[in-house]
């Protein structure tokens, strides 16, 4: 009974640590898109750009996404090549998530159902767990959770690239931790790209009024685009 009660408190203790942590890894990537929108000096109907710009004398070159090629839960590649002309929502999660991916995925859900009829919005999440989130259990989760097919990519790939990717374009956090629950660290953002494949805005992934912000943000960037 005692050891049932502190391993009740360990579990407690990490739940709260997790939800601390991503919201400070959330303020920091709100904190960072405010530097980029008073330095880009945006116009109030358009989004900023997150991630430092390089600039070369009058020309402005902002951060976009590199490169990747993974398999979605129908073993189709998706690929930035295949994504050219569209814009994207991206999360990172894993299936045995006992913290905030259940609700990220809730928020994605919603987020698919708005955008249905608009062909250049695809939603991609990926898996930080390949080991154990195979292409089958990808898509028997897609499947059970509604996700539509051609819609919502649930993408396998190989960890070390799904990892760079979060930290190095989408501005994220996911990496092991022996410690966390589940076996992973990552933050609870959803991100908005546009079609030129810059990061645009990052919403809090388990919160209703940050989706409605999500979803006015895509009217802004179909227009803009």
């Amino acid at each position: 009974m005692i050891i049932k009660r502190i391993q009740e408190k360990k579990s407690y203790i990490w739940m709260k640590f997790h939800r601390i942590y991503s919201s400070f890894m959330m303020t920091r990537i709100f904190l960072l898109l405010w530097i980029a929108f008073s330095l880009t000096c945006c116009q109030e109907s358009r989004l900023p750009y997150l991630g430092t710009p390089i600039v070369h004398g009058d020309t402005t070159i902002y951060p976009v996404i590199d490169s990747f090629a993974m398999l979605n839960q129908d073993s189709v590649e998706i690929s930035k090549n295949s994504l050219k002309g569209k814009i994207h929502v991206a999360s990172f999660i894993f299936l045995s998530c006992p913290t905030i991916c259940p609700q990220m995925n809730v928020q994605m859900k919603e987020v698919q159902d708005k955008t249905q009829n608009m062909d250049d919005v695809v939603l991609l999440s990926y898996s930080i767990d390949p080991k154990r989130d195979s292409i089958p259990a990808l898509k028997a989760y897609a499947n059970r959770i509604g996700g539509t097919r051609d819609k919502w990519h649930f993408l396998y790939g190989n960890q070390e690239e799904v990892m760079r990717l979060a930290e190095k374009s989408y501005y994220a956090i996911a990496h092991p931790d022996s410690l966390a629950p589940g076996g992973f660290t990552h933050s609870g953002g959803l991100l908005l790209a546009d079609k030129e494949f810059h990061v645009r805005g990052v919403y809090d992934g388990t919160r209703e009024d940050e989706t409605k912000r999500l979803l006015k943000d895509i009217a802004i960037l179909r227009k803009e685009n």
